[in-house]
Formats: C-alpha cells, structure tokens, sequence
C-alpha cells in the first residue's frame, strides 16, 4: 500500500503524531515554536528509526544512561529525519523559510493530510478569564490562518484540526465561524453544519483522564466524505489500581529522572494501552519537593477527597492560607480520581502540583512527570527532553498518543477506501 504523508503543525511534544504513526502514517515535517518540545520530537523521532530497523538497543541505552546526550542520538539517525523537525514559530516572517523545509523533506512526495491545532490558550475558558482583555487581543487567536496557508500549498485530501472546547464560545462563536469559511474557501469540506465537528472525550479512547477536545475533519470537496463515526467506550478501569499500580510508591522530593525498574509487573491495561511495552525500565518518575504547608494541605484535601469532596481553598484553617484570594479558583487543590478517571492535565501543572494531588495520602506529593505523561497515554519509552518543568509543560499541552491513534485509524480507513 502506498505510504500516506502528514505535515504536523503546531506539533507540540508529539502526541498526536504519535497516534498517527502507530496507524501507519509517515511524518514529513513536525513544526513546532518551543526548543525543549522539538527535542522530546527529535528523540522519538529517533526511537521509531531505530526500532524501524532493528536497533533499538541504542535507544533503550539512552533511557538506561544517566549522562543523556540527546545529539549523540540524534546521529545514529539519518540526518534528514532530525531536521524535518522545524523549530520555527509559524508566522508571516518565518512561512517562506518553513516552506522551503518542508518542500526539501518532501523530495517530490504528496502530502496526503495535515495535522495539528494551534496553542490553545487563546481559545480555553481559563485563558479567557486570566487575560484582562480576555483573550481578544492575542494574536494567537488568528493562528489558524497559518493552517490554511499549509492547506493552500500542499493540497492534502484531508485535515484534522484539534482544539479545546473553549473555541466553541470565543469570541461568541466567530472565531469558528472564520475558521469553517477559512478553510473552505481553500477547497476543503466540512460536513453539514450540526456536525462541521465533534467533541471527542479521551475517557471514552481508552484514556484514563476526562479530557475534551474539539476535532475538525475536513477534506477536499471532490471526495464526499462525511465526518467518520468513532467506537467510544466507557472507561473500564481506574487510576490507582491499573494506571500507577506498578510504579515505585514516592514521597515529595523523592524520584530520579533517570530509568529505575518497575515496583509491580505490568498489568492487563498497562498491555493494552501500550504505556508498558516490553521495557523493563521506566523514566522520568521524579516527584516535586513541596514545603509542610503545601503537605498539610494535601492530606487534607485527600481526607475530603475520600469523604466524596473537593477541598475548597477558603475552607482551610488560617493559618494554612497564604493566598489573598478566596473569591475565586478556590479549587487550587485537587486530587486525581484514584477511583476513576482523571480531570484534564493542562499545561499549568508545570508550575505546580496542587491541582494533581496524588490520590494515595501515604505517598502526599504531587503527581510525577512519569504518571502525568501516563495520565496522558504517553508509553513510558516516551523521553520528554528539557527540565522537569519543560517537560511537565510538554505534557500538559499533548494530545493523549491512544486517542491520537483511534483517529487516525478512521482517518486511514477513510483514505484508503
């Protein structure tokens, strides 16, 4: 079968192009603005070559070293494979540069679909309510226009567009609206207009996290395709007891970001989620430090967790307060759902861990970068380059690789019919 391309914009830490390498597709570029992100992609990008052709080992050597050297890697790949990741900011200054390297990397080859979605900050509620001019003066908002120029230039027979569900309501719908016409003035179609796109909840692709995400599949008019139908499920299985089940109980501080071995083996949807795969080793499991304030708080909010509540901020005793404001996100503090799913993983948690409080009071710490990347799907062969808040950053703004991957599959089928 004939390998279908993708162009990956915006591609962050490469969930998404995760996804869609696992059902088969061939990246020809990842574009992508922050450093630490396009190393985390250089080095995946690296680990499929390698297991490609049957070298893993170097791979798994990196995870094992303690002295990373993540250019050293990258040479025992072809070069043009580290350098079709582009490390540029999409904008009207860099589109020409970005073009030329895609138009190298493409060596006469179609590109059959274009991927990605633009930084969602400007679109999402919490970003809205954060900005004095709630949002409406970032530029970020206009970035789809870029997207479209990658449509207009490389004529894939489809598209997938992914966002927060905060892009329904800015700017009271207008945003969208521009971005439907956009998009179609480019020779693109949509479905009809109650289902120009779906909200696609994580939980129900075998993710283990509540995580919603607009998704908006367009193709070119001349294909009369329609938006596909996706296989969603209920969750089956829970945090505590099949996600972090095999992992070296922590307490704050305690942790390497160097490989250790697994505390449990693997369990049944450790093996069929593909977080564990073969390995023996995992990485990245390190815990914040947090000061005795922070741990009381945390017992005491897992206390109320288990008592069926969510710890409001106001509530605690005084002397534990140490923000002046108790008016609003008075739910700072949060546990992750041991018994169930977890609430969405933002890209806040790479400032602090009270919104992922660990759901066992035993271990009272913060979630590691290790459990989030599985909150997120990411396998644990998954290497975040960059501090541990970079990659806590990284991980916060992915799309879950298993969600990824149900897409991609019908995207696939839709292709190939």
């Amino acid at each position: 079968m004939e390998e279908l391309n993708y162009i990956d914009l915006f591609a962050g830490a490469g969930g998404l192009s995760e996804g869609f390498i696992r059902a088969g597709f061939n990246p020809i570029a990842h574009v992508e603005m922050n450093k630490d992100a396009c190393d985390t992609v250089k080095t995946r990008t690296a680990y499929h070559w390698l297991k490609e052709n049957k070298k893993a080992k170097i791979y798994h050597d990196y995870l094992k070293s303690e002295t990373k050297n993540k250019e050293e890697l990258w040479k025992k790949v072809p070069e043009n494979l580290i350098n079709s990741v582009i490390n540029k900011e999409i904008s009207k200054e860099t589109l020409d540069e970005i073009f030329d390297k895609i138009d190298n990397e493409l060596n006469g080859r179609n590109v059959d679909l274009i991927i990605g979605g633009p930084p969602c900050q400007a679109y999402s509620v919490a970003g809205r309510a954060r900005d004095p001019h709630g949002m409406k003066r970032d530029q970020r908002n206009f970035l789809y226009k870029y997207y479209v120029e990658f449509l207009k230039r490389y004529q894939p027979d489809m598209f997938v567009f992914e966002n927060v569900p905060g892009i329904l309501s800015a700017k009271n719908g207008v945003h969208l609206e521009n971005i439907f016409k956009a998009v179609r003035s480019a020779g693109y179609e949509l479905a009809l207009p109650k289902n120009r796109y779906k909200v696609l909840n994580a939980k129900n692709f075998g993710v283990l996290q509540d995580r919603k995400r607009v998704i908006i599949i367009g193709w070119k008019k001349e294909l009369g395709f329609t938006y596909p139908n996706f296989d969603e499920t209920e969750p089956k299985y829970e945090v505590l007891k099949d996600l972090f089940s095999d992992l070296q109980p922590l307490k704050n501080g305690e942790g390497t970001l160097n490989a250790v071995e697994y505390y449990k083996p693997a369990n049944e949807y450790l093996k069929q989620s593909g977080i564990r795969n073969g390995l023996e080793i995992v990485t990245q499991h390190i815990a914040r430090p947090n000061n005795e304030n922070d741990l009381e708080i945390y017992r005491i909010a897992v206390d109320e967790w288990n008592n069926g509540k969510r710890l409001n901020y106001a509530n605690l005793p005084t002397r534990l307060i140490k923000h002046n404001n108790v008016q609003s996100f008075t739910n700072r503090f949060q546990v992750v759902n041991g018994k169930g799913v977890s609430h969405t993983v933002v890209a806040h948690i790479a400032m602090d861990g009270h919104y992922y409080i660990h759901p066992d009071k035993k271990q009272n710490r913060s979630i590691t970068v290790r459990e989030a990347a599985r909150i997120q799907s990411f396998p644990d062969d998954y290497f975040f380059e960059g501090s541990r808040t970079a990659a806590l950053k990284q991980i916060g703004n992915a799309v879950p690789p298993l969600m990824a991957e149900k897409i991609a599959e019908k995207i696939k089928s839709m292709l190939t019919r």
